[in-house]
């Protein structure tokens, strides 16, 4: 048995480490948006923690990368994990971090392809309602014109965007929030189509198992036909090679004649 790499081993025991920082990142992202009046020692608090769980997701990519045989693949295939820890300074951009953990985590998980599929469906459409209502609600909140001013108008907005409705009852009036409606919508679409694609695919995967069945069964049908009507070919040959010489070697019994009728038996001879 092959034994795991040094990088393998580190993403494994990352794994749940990272899994926890996302959560207290998302705690302290949340906060300072939801309870802006909230006393300054939980501000820094939460902006404490958000810099030490970008400094962790730093050293993560540090570590993954000094780990790796090819880092130039390594760093072609982990683009956004790159992004995400060299743009921490712009606000819309903080949630590449969580998204780069998120999706590092579960590209090491280990689910079948359904099943980790929906996991991450799931996981997309409750993390860009949940991060895309924060993040307008930052940025519209104080905008001279802007109506969406609470956390409910903003989680309303962002169903609305994510489908594709568009009620227009609230919309984002600054040009930060746009490009978040843009980027709500366009990711709507797209999860749509790989809900639709999933749907149809295990239709196809379904329809393809049971055609495979009914095939093999009737293979297996016309091979015990076929097996049938040769044993009752054999059969045939055999009693038809037996039945010309049935009686060849039975000797013909010749019948005795029979007494005529009123003869005398032969008497025994007299023995006084």
């Amino acid at each position: 048995m092959k034994e795991p790499s040094r990088q393998l081993r580190w993403e494994r025991r990352s794994q749940t480490p990272l899994l926890v920082l996302a959560a207290a990142f998302t705690v302290a992202y949340a906060v300072p948006i939801v309870a802006p009046d909230a006393d300054a020692v939980v501000h820094r608090a939460c902006t404490l923690t958000e810099w030490v769980v970008w400094g962790a997701f730093a050293a993560d990519y540090l570590m993954r990368l000094g780990l790796s045989t090819a880092k130039k693949a390594f760093v072609r295939t982990h683009w956004l994990d790159l992004g995400a820890v060299l743009l921490p300074m712009l606000q819309p951009l903080r949630l590449l971090r969580l998204v780069s953990t998120l999706l590092l985590v579960g590209r090491r998980a280990r689910m079948a392809p359904q099943i980790r599929l929906t996991t991450y469906v799931a996981g997309a459409v409750v993390g860009l309602l949940m991060f895309g209502s924060l993040a307008v609600l930052s940025v519209e909140r104080d905008a001279p014109d802007g109506n969406i001013k609470n956390l409910g108008d903003a989680v309303w907005w962002s169903f609305t965007t994510m489908t594709t409705v568009g009620y227009g009852d609230h919309s984002p009036t600054t040009g930060l929030g746009r490009v978040l409606a843009v980027g709500l919508m366009l990711s709507g679409i797209a999860l749509l189509g790989v809900v639709t694609a999933n749907i149809a695919a295990w239709f196809i995967s379904r329809f393809e198992r049971d055609d495979r069945v009914e095939r093999a069964q009737t293979a297996a049908i016309a091979e015990l036909a076929a097996e049938v009507r040769a044993l009752r070919a054999e059969i045939g040959r055999l009693g038809g090679a037996a039945a010309p010489g049935a009686g060849a070697d039975v000797p013909a019994r010749v019948p005795e004649a029979a007494p005529a009728a009123g003869a005398a038996r032969p008497s025994l001879p007299d023995l006084a």
